[in-house]
């Protein structure tokens, strides 16, 4: 199992870039305007796997040997990017998975080739499971959140952001355990400069939760990771009940701001995506947004990362 002692820099956020390169897609911005304010979105709904976390599972997957059986757990998504990417790359996987999985996203990870196991009711009881499965010989347990290579491979969003529209001063993710958070943070670059939630250059980093599924906000609060309710529509994207060790360390020292949503809020929000953009996003992917259009963002020039979208869905309206 990695450790999450090693805390990653803005440099291992370039050295994953240049390492995935090959196998993600470079998702594009869409500039749009809603209720007379204008707003940036990363569509990284569209990349491989559906999601962002493509990038951290290949980047930790090409750090280490290629012949490991890689074992790892997820709410879903996560496992989804271990089976593509163990598809892309040529490698064996096991992804466990609570039973509460989204159908939507089981059925994809068992169509890349990869074992699914599903074990326990929540997350945290699925990644137990996977530990101790990949304690075995030639096998590795690929985190998704709590391990440098993947916080790395998740900030490569950000990188690719902030070249693209240089004058962006805030980028804002939903948080699960962290992770995407936690490499934001990090593309940005440096620590702290004294105003909350903001990195060198004046620009912000803003990590949004649902009300009910807040571990990231309560470790913030607590000054480290505790245990926490898991309880919203989004769950199943950002059902961490406990932030992760290295997350936590690395959006400690770049005092990232916290914000909350509720989950009318969440589905409002992801119901105006699909009706005036027609982007198809899971409940998770739309909470970036629904802080925006809550008035919570600040900046002049917010971007919002649109993260995943793997749900059957049909919006609301």
């Amino acid at each position: 199992m990695t450790s999450p002692t090693l805390t990653p820099s803005a440099s291992d956020v370039r050295a994953a870039a240049d390492r995935i390169r090959p196998h993600v897609r470079r998702t594009p911005l869409l500039d749009v305007e809603t209720g007379g304010r204008r707003v940036l979105l990363k569509l990284e709904y569209l990349q491989r796997s559906g999601s962002f976390k493509l990038r951290g599972a290949l980047n930790a997957m090409l750090s280490g040997p290629s012949d490991d059986h890689v074992v790892t757990a997820s709410g879903g998504n996560h496992g989804l990017a271990v089976a593509t990417a163990a598809s892309l790359l040529g490698m064996s996987a096991t992804v466990h998975v609570p039973r509460t999985v989204p159908e939507a996203k089981a059925r994809r990870i068992e169509a890349c080739g990869v074992r699914l196991v599903r074990h326990g009711a929540t997350f945290a009881e699925a990644a137990s499971a996977a530990a101790e499965a990949s304690a075995r010989p030639g096998h590795r347990f690929v985190h998704p959140y709590d391990d440098p290579a993947v916080v790395a491979g998740q900030g490569t969003v950000a990188a690719e952001i902030l070249a693209d529209a240089p004058d962006v001063d805030t980028v804002v993710v939903a948080a699960g355990g962290g992770g995407l958070a936690a490499g934001t943070a990090l593309a940005l670059g440096g620590a702290a400069c004294g105003t909350p939630g903001t990195a060198p250059g004046g620009r912000r980093v803003v990590a949004v939760e649902p009300e009910h599924c807040r571990c990231l906000h309560d470790a913030l609060a607590a000054g480290g990771p505790t245990d926490s309710a898991v309880d919203s529509v989004a769950a199943s994207a950002t059902g961490a009940s406990r932030a992760g060790v290295l997350p936590y360390a690395v959006l400690a020292a770049h005092d990232v701001a916290s914000v909350l949503v509720g989950d009318d809020e969440i589905l409002a929000a992801r119901d105006l995506l699909w009706e005036e953009y027609r982007i198809a996003a899971e409940p998770a992917a739309a909470i970036p947004f629904a802080a925006w259009l809550a008035g919570r963002v600040p900046g002049e020039r917010p971007c919002l990362v649109v993260c995943g979208a793997n749900a059957d869905w049909t919006p609301g309206v």
